[in-house]
């Protein structure tokens, strides 16, 4: 299997849908973070990248037939490279409602977890701190001017390096048109799939890292 879908948007612009979305139309199984709370040796693999010693993409995502959301989406643009015959999905929202999402869910857990070493997630949530603070943010996880005009720029990032013909720009709710236009497949009949809603985020995750 090779990765034939790459997801360059950050998480909260409806990265779980479109994970369910790819498989079932046949581009699965598609990574998304909930595998590195399944998998725990994957965790090392993506602090070892995070730290600049990548891995051999083709063998370490071997299972996999797309991928959206961090970490995955940290590393774009090599993933890009790597499979020339990939194509790129960049979902997008405002960047204020981004950051609504964002500050309500993603950086809340991570100021719980990280506030606690015992927490069962305190390792995963250390990759995301340097991951999306320091690398992608370039400051610090919480700080949220830094954090819209990093997610500003990504777009023009992927605007710049991704082929035209590779690339599909999707806004939320766009439902399965486009998305089937793109990948050449057929429309399904039934309706595109909505999951991880923000009030859904913290179900997804150990109780206690979800605790307020």
């Amino acid at each position: 299997m090779t990765i034939s879908v790459i997801g360059a948007g950050f998480g909260r612009t409806g990265t779980m849908s479109l994970k369910l979305a790819l498989e079932q139309l046949g581009f699965g199984p598609c990574y998304h973070m909930e595998e590195v709370f399944k998998n725990s040796p994957h965790l090392p693999v993506w602090h070892e990248a995070v730290d600049g010693s990548l891995p051999d993409w083709e063998v370490f995502l071997g299972d996999y037939g797309s991928v959206v959301d961090w970490p995955s989406t940290h590393f774009w643009q090599e993933l890009y490279d790597a499979f020339p015959g990939s194509k790129v999905i960049l979902p997008l929202r405002s960047a204020e409602s981004w950051w609504e999402s964002y500050s309500a869910t993603i950086m809340k857990f991570l100021r719980i977890v990280l506030s606690d070493p015992s927490n069962p997630a305190f390792s995963q949530s250390e990759l995301c701190r340097k991951m999306i603070g320091e690398q992608c943010f370039g400051s610090h996880y919480e700080d949220r001017d830094a954090a819209i005009a990093a997610y500003e720029q990504r777009a023009k990032d992927v605007r710049a390096h991704v082929s035209p013909d590779r690339l599909l720009e999707y806004k939320l709710g766009s439902g399965w048109e486009l998305i089937c236009d793109f990948l050449d497949v057929p429309i399904p009949a039934s309706p595109f799939p909505r999951s991880n809603q923000r009030d859904e985020f913290f179900a997804n995750f150990d109780p206690k890292a979800g605790a307020t």
